[in-house]
Order: structure tokens, then sequence, then C-alpha cells
């Protein structure tokens, strides 16, 4: 019944078309190992890994699972509402959905104390920009001063300005 999933070869043929699951072909495609088809082993787009589930948590699954007939398990097939609204009920789906909840709502308070923030940082980038402006200003006042007595001294050191100092001597 559910060879697809757990490479089961078990299923009857009459069950592989009774009804048309929502699965991807891949999903349900039959399979010789008891694990699902990877990347390396199937023909199918790559899937990113998944991560490892503690043997308790995998236990209350196939525990809620086992509880249910397999009329329960051909419609958790077939029909994807169904299939959600069991997947919304496991605990694990549970806690991760209220954990995403979490941390969305906590990115939405840290993204409107940005926001808030956002004129402030205006006015300081404002207040940077004038500052640089005086600074650079003042700067090229002192280079033009210094450039000015630079050429000055030059004058008066060159070559011509010292040989008629002699001269007057």
């Amino acid at each position: 019944m559910f060879r697809g999933l757990w490479g089961s070869q078990e299923q009857q043929p009459h069950e592989a078309s009774s009804q048309q699951s929502w699965y991807s072909p891949s999903i349900m495609s039959s399979s010789t190992s008891s694990r699902p088809a990877t990347p390396a082993s199937s023909s199918a787009s790559p899937r990113p890994p998944s991560s490892h589930v503690p043997p308790a948590e995998a236990a209350g699954t196939i525990a809620s699972l086992k509880d249910k007939s397999v009329d329960e398990l051909r419609k958790l097939l077939s029909d994807k509402d169904a299939y959600q609204q069991f997947l919304n009920s496991l605990e694990q789906v549970k806690i991760q959905t209220n954990l995403k909840d979490e941390l969305a709502k906590e990115n939405r308070q840290l993204a409107e104390e940005n926001l808030q923030k956002e004129p402030r940082m205006m006015e300081l980038r404002n207040q940077c920009r004038i500052i640089r402006t005086t600074e650079l200003a003042t700067a090229n006042e002192k280079l033009n001063e210094l450039e000015k007595q630079k050429e000055e001294m030059l004058k008066m050191n060159s070559p011509a300005s010292l040989s008629r100092g002699f001269k007057n001597l």
C-alpha cells in the first residue's frame, strides 16, 4: 500500500490504480529499498537532505499512523487536504509552526524598530556630511595657505633671489 513511501513490495496491483495520489511520481514509484529515493539513486530533481528525526518523534508519528484504518491511510495518500490536516496535527509540526510564528513576530518587531531608527540615522548622516564638508573646506584653506607660504619661500630662496642678495652685499 505504501510502497513508494517505505519501499514495501506488498502493494496490491489494484490499490495503485484505485485512487489517484497527489504525491509526485518519484515518491509513488516502486523501490527495492526501505528508504525513499535520494538524489543519488533517483533521476528525479534533487531534494535538500532531510534532517535526522529522533526515534521518539518518529515513533510518535508511526503510532499515529498505526491507529488509522486502511481507508484513512489511503485518504492521506490521495487527499492533499487530509494529509495537510494530519501533518499539522503532529506535535513536531506544531512546535515548528509555533517557532516559525515566534521568529516571524520577532523579525517584524526588529524591522519596526529599525524603521523607527531611520529618521535618526538620516539626521546623523546629514550631520556627518556637514562636518565632513566643513572639515574639508578648513583643510583646503589650510592647504592653500601653506602652498602660498611655500611659493613665497621658494621665491625668496630661488637661485636668482639669492644671487641678487649676494650682489647687494
